[in-house]
């Protein structure tokens, strides 16, 4: 090697007389390896080369001047430095790259504790900032449309509520995460995916399947960990600003300091602003509902002695919806002339861990968040508070080839409403008491690495449930990597959850249905395997990673609306039988040559519930889904285009009766974007594109997607002595106001244009990741 490194040089020094400014030079890894087919070029120049097979590159003619060189391969980091040409000046440099750290290496929600993700028993899936501003959007909630078997789901055609799926699971079976807490509850759930600025996200985690071992109630069928940035991986200064032709303003801010010794803070303000009124299906209802929301947040760092770190994030997130009649304003907020939805929401969190200073490895993890929401649908009002505290200590031990984890934990919920499920019946009058939950746990996990190949995770907890007694959660997983780059994973458990249907189901609030709720709800479990395989294939220039998951959940006591039976009813009972969530999905992620990037996916499911021997499908579940991002970077110009996509199969919709005209089963539909980026500004990226290509809406396959609006506070609706709504010739189909029949996004086909900025500490400036 080192014969060969003289050889180049002798080359270059002996090629170096010319009269130009030019500049010659060889490319080699951190380990002197040369590397041919490398890019180096000048940013915002026509000038640049390929290294050749011995990594050799020569650029010239040079005009005299101060440029950024940059050089890059596929599986390196990206150097970039400023270099100055004074006249006649020829330059021989030799530059070395770094292997780039594979993106989400290190994971922690799979096993609480941080492991790389190749060695994790339990399948992670990992994405990253650069994945989600392939669609920019204004909150993580839309941004994950384009996850692979995770579906923002909208409840609502009225004040466009939602929650996540995952594998057709619905959105109170995912638990959702900031920084590894479970402070996103189900009070909150759209909330606490709202207003945080995506410049913060470094990166997010999606465990598929029962995580309760360690997470505790609600992670029945996945979770979502959103993990922010610290200070020290932040920019100093970065903002993203968005505005749509639909008047859609999103604008996020962040900056970092350093106001003390070993002490770092990272400030972040979101603001999104939507003040349109838009009735493109001219139902006389507001397409998409009006919105303002600024959001709040801190992270601090405190590095104390022996490199043990405190940290501290903070949040505030103040929002006011609201959708309805085109005429509504907050004069007729809860009357009975105009009909509205208006939801105002105050939240704060705070998120602490602190790695103890003792020589075992045991750190302390704490959770506080205050959530108050006052709404009005139409004349219902909905006004709620939430406070939860969560406590968890845990103690990492390393024993031979064992990896002991062990805790405990302890959430505290309060919660008190004005709707009967916090009203307790008196001799004289309803009293309304606060619901508190106590919630203590304790947890022990063990990874046996039983050699290069093999690992075992086998892991168990125990819950009380100061309202419903015990609960117990095993788990258990394998992973195997034979010879070669695939991976193997078997994984098995349980999980639990405890249902306020108030908080969690948006229809038993809005419309004119009545809630019925026939029993006592008992407690949902669920018991889960899956099977994953992952293969790495690697060539010259490209890079090829294909995943496969097969999972197959039972649940009992599943909680089940019933929107069918009576159309003025919403009626709750557990599941008699039994439900099952089965299927199957596929990824495949592709990288050539560092400018073309393809990633791909699809998942075949079938969500049911069998009763007395008769399976029926859930309602608002697709059987197929598939999602993609292309990407292609013109290096040369600065420029990269994208293509994101989904494309969602028929799913079974909540009808009013048999008369109701609407099809009881939504179309294929497809929701497709392209943007274009613009990288040729030191700091600043410019990006423009259009969102929803396609301009699908709901509305283009159905005679109409509210039921009755012209009539949303039914006063002309007619009942037979049952209750049962009667035809009439005002009323020729039986129904009765209902927003319900919702399935995908009534926001039509629109431009968007953005820029961000982001001003890094000096010392990174010469090194940066693509």
């Amino acid at each position: 090697m080192c014969l060969r490194h003289f050889l180049i040089y002798s080359f270059l020094i002996s090629t170096t007389a010319i009269s130009a400014q030019s500049l010659r030079g060889s490319v080699s890894d951190d380990q002197g390896q040369v590397l041919p087919f490398v890019r180096v070029y000048l940013e915002g120049t026509q000038l640049g080369a390929l290294t050749d097979s011995c990594g050799i590159f020569t650029i010239a003619p040079i005009p005299a001047d101060t440029y950024v060189l940059t050089v890059s391969a596929y599986g390196y980091e990206t150097l970039r430095d400023r270099v100055t040409f004074q006249t006649d000046e020829q330059k021989v440099m030799h530059l070395q790259l770094k292997p780039v750290q594979e993106l989400g290496e290190v994971v922690v929600s799979g096993t609480l504790r941080e492991v790389r993700r190749d060695e994790s028993p339990v399948p992670v899936e990992v994405y990253t900032p650069a994945f989600f501003r392939k669609n920019p959007s204004p909150s993580v909630f839309d941004a994950l449309q384009t996850v692979n078997g995770v579906r923002p789901q909208l409840n609502c055609n009225i004040c466009n509520t939602g929650d996540i799926h995952i594998n057709g699971l619905e959105g109170p079976y995912t638990l959702v995460l900031i920084d590894g807490m479970p402070i996103v509850s189900s009070l909150s759930s759209v909330y606490g995916l709202s207003g945080i600025p995506a410049g913060l996200i470094e990166r997010v985690e999606i465990v598929r399947g029962p995580a309760s071992s360690l997470y505790g109630s609600e992670a029945v069928g996945g979770l979502i960990n959103v993990i922010t940035k610290t200070p020290e991986k932040a920019p100093l200064l970065s903002a993203d600003i968005l505005f749509t032709s639909w008047n859609e303003l999103n604008a996020d801010l962040s900056f970092c300091a350093s106001p003390a010794k070993h002490t770092k803070v990272l400030t972040a303000i979101d603001y999104f602003h939507f003040d349109r009124i838009t009735d493109k299906n001219g139902d006389g209802f507001t397409d998409v509902s009006l919105q303002d929301r600024v959001s709040l947040f801190q992270k601090w760092t405190f590095q104390g002695k022996n490199k043990r770190e405190l940290q501290l994030m903070s949040r505030y997130l103040y929002e006011d919806r609201w959708g309805g009649d085109v005429n509504w304003d907050r004069s007729f907020r809860g009357g009975d002339s105009i009909y509205g939805e208006s939801i105002s929401t105050n939240r704060w969190e705070l998120i602490g861990r602190y790695a103890l200073p003792v020589k075992e490895k045991i750190s302390l993890a704490f959770s506080y968040n205050y959530h108050a929401q006052d709404s009005r649908y139409g004349t219902v009002s909905f006004i709620a508070t939430q406070q939860t505290g969560f406590t968890l200590l845990s103690w990492e031990k390393k024993l031979g080839k064992h990896e002991l984890l062990t805790g405990t934990a302890l959430r505290y919920t309060w919660y008190n409403d004005n709707t009967p499920a916090t009203f307790s019946a008196d001799s004289l009058a309803p009293q309304d008491q606060a619901a508190i939950t106590l919630l203590p746990g304790l947890f022990v996990q063990d990874e046996w690495q039983i050699s290069d190949k093999q690992s075992v995770l086998a892991g168990v907890r125990y819950d009380y449930n100061s309202v419903h007694g015990a609960v117990f959660t095993p788990r258990i997983a394998y992973r195997w990597k034979p010879a070669g780059k695939s991976i193997f994973r078997l994984n098995a458990g349980t999980g639990f959850r405890v249902v306020n249907l108030f908080t969690e189901d948006h229809a038993a609030l809005t419309g004119a249905r009545e809630v019925v709720i026939e029993e006592k709800l008992r407690p949902e479990r669920s018991y889960n395997i899956n099977f994953d395989w992952l293969r790495k294939i690697s060539f010259k220039r490209t890079r090829l990673e294909l995943e496969m998951n097969a999972f197959y959940t039972w649940f009992d006591n599943r909680i089940t609306a019933d929107y069918t039976s009576d159309a003025d009813k919403i009626i709750y009972r557990n599941l008699t039988g039994h439900a099952e969530s089965r299927g199957i999905n596929a990824n495949a992620d592709l990288e050539w040559d560092g400018k073309l990037s393809l990633n791909v996916g699809a998942t075949l499911m079938e969500v049911s519930m069998i009763e007395k021997g008769k399976r029926f499908p859930q309602l608002l579940t697709e059987n197929f889904t598939a999602t993609w991002a292309i990407s292609y970077r013109l290096v040369r110009f600065g420029l990269s285009i994208d293509y994101t996509g989904n494309l969602y199969s028929p799913m079974k919709l909540p009808l009013l009766g048999p008369l109701d005209p609407r099809d009881p089963y939504s179309p294929w539909w497809s929701i497709q974007n392209v943007q274009l980026t613009c990288r040729r500004l030191r700091n600043i990226e410019l990006y423009t594109g259009v969102k929803n290509l396609l301009n699908w809406t709901p509305a283009r396959k159905s005679p109409f997607l509210i039921a009755r609006t012209s009539d949303p506070f039914d006063k002309q609706v007619q009942y037979d002595g049952s209750g049962q709504v009667l035809a009439t010739e005002d009323n020729p189909y039986a129904l009765t106001f209902d927003p319900t029949y919702m399935y995908a996004p009534n926001q039509g086909i629109r431009a968007f244009a953005g820029i961000r900025i982001a001003v890094k500490a000096q010392k990174k400036r010469a090194m940066d990741k693509l």
